[in-house]
């Protein structure tokens, strides 16, 4: 659930499981190349399995997934634009550093090399972790979500310090915003994490259009699937352990304000309801109600003007509307997202 490799991962991976009952599929992504700890990015955190990195220097400004997904494939660890500036100090205006979590199989840079720009032009200290390098994966965001969640509690307290703030928004994307949830809702998170924005978040999982059920009813088949991919692609399918931690026996946590934005023609998670969380006080955005024209999936919705424009007013609804509304074609992003993971 992010990019690059994701796009088999997710689709992938079910292909997987309906291969080892005798179906044919087509899977569609390849390995990406390795990314390792640099210099400049010093490892963050350790945990069971995976590590986490603070990417630096920081990337040009990308608006495609694609393009960002090939940069950062051959920039491995490289930030995106205008995060992870930890002499920032947070106005007035915006006394919370946003911190940015990203999806499945991806890194800071790929999944938010248009949103972190568009944060720190206007005005937020910005911040972005690489996090969940599973021991033996290809990519970041591999690894168990509870490790991943307590690596990105770290950062936040990394951030914390460095800018003196008392609270932090968090915005993840997919994968991500089921992380910084986590570290919310199970890691005590809520007592300094103030907003809570999740694009194409997971909230409930995905069926993947039934395959993921037939998944979890075939013994063995989500050992084959986790063996063959990651342990958090597994978490994030619908009925999940770990989902049903972190919802049960509510969504949110009292403090927290809590905003998702799904898409109803999102390509991973199914249900499209499946993003909405039911606890109170939380809203819950589609892109199609407010914006019918938009049919932005869930690759493409971290470079969707619209969608960024909605994530923004999120963090700041007083100051910010939710955007120009502007036609988006059906399936915009997944060619070129194909090609890439091909090429």
């Amino acid at each position: 659930m992010g990019a690059g490799r994701s796009v088999g991962g997710v689709v992938g991976a079910c292909v997987v499981a309906m291969l080892t009952v005798g179906a044919a599929a087509l899977t569609v992504g390849a390995a990406a190349a390795q990314p390792l700890p640099s210099d400049d990015g010093p490892i963050l955190g350790l945990g069971e399995g995976s590590y986490s990195s603070v990417p630096v220097p920081a990337g040009p400004v990308a608006t495609g997934h694609a393009e960002a997904a090939e940069y950062a494939e051959n920039n491995p660890d490289v930030a995106p634009a205008g995060s992870n500036d930890f002499a920032c100090v947070p106005s007035e205006e915006r006394p919370h550093p946003v911190v940015l979590a990203h999806g499945t199989d991806s890194n800071a840079y790929s999944d938010f090399a248009a949103l972190s720009p568009l944060l720190a032009a206007s005005g937020w200290c910005v911040f972005a972790l690489n996090y969940g390098f599973a021991d033996g994966a290809e990519d970041y965001g591999t690894g168990d979500i509870r490790v991943s969640a307590a690596q990105f509690g770290e950062f936040v307290t990394e951030v914390l310090d460095a800018t003196g703030a008392e609270e932090v928004d968090v915005v993840g994307y997919s994968q991500g915003a089921t992380v910084a949830r986590y570290y919310i809702n199970e890691l005590g998170g809520g007592e300094v994490v103030d907003r809570w924005v999740g694009i194409a978040s997971p909230s409930y999982g995905g069926t993947f259009y039934g395959i993921g059920a037939a998944v979890a009813a075939l013994p063995g088949a989500t050992d084959i699937v986790e063996g063959e991919f990651s342990v958090a692609l597994v978490q994030q399918l619908q009925g999940s352990e770990l989902l049903t931690e972190l919802n049960t026996p509510t969504d949110t946590v009292p403090g927290v304000r809590y905003t998702t934005i799904g898409s109803e023609v999102d390509e991973v998670i199914q249900p499209a309801g499946n993003v909405a969380l039911h606890g109170e006080g939380a809203v819950n955005h589609v892109v199609q109600e407010l914006c019918p024209q938009d049919l932005t999936g869930h690759f493409n919705m971290v470079y969707d003007p619209f969608s960024l424009q909605l994530a923004r007013h999120a963090l700041d609804p007083d100051r910010y509307a939710i955007g120009e509304c502007t036609t988006v074609a059906l399936g915009t992003g997944i060619p070129e997202l194909i090609l890439q993971s091909n090429t």
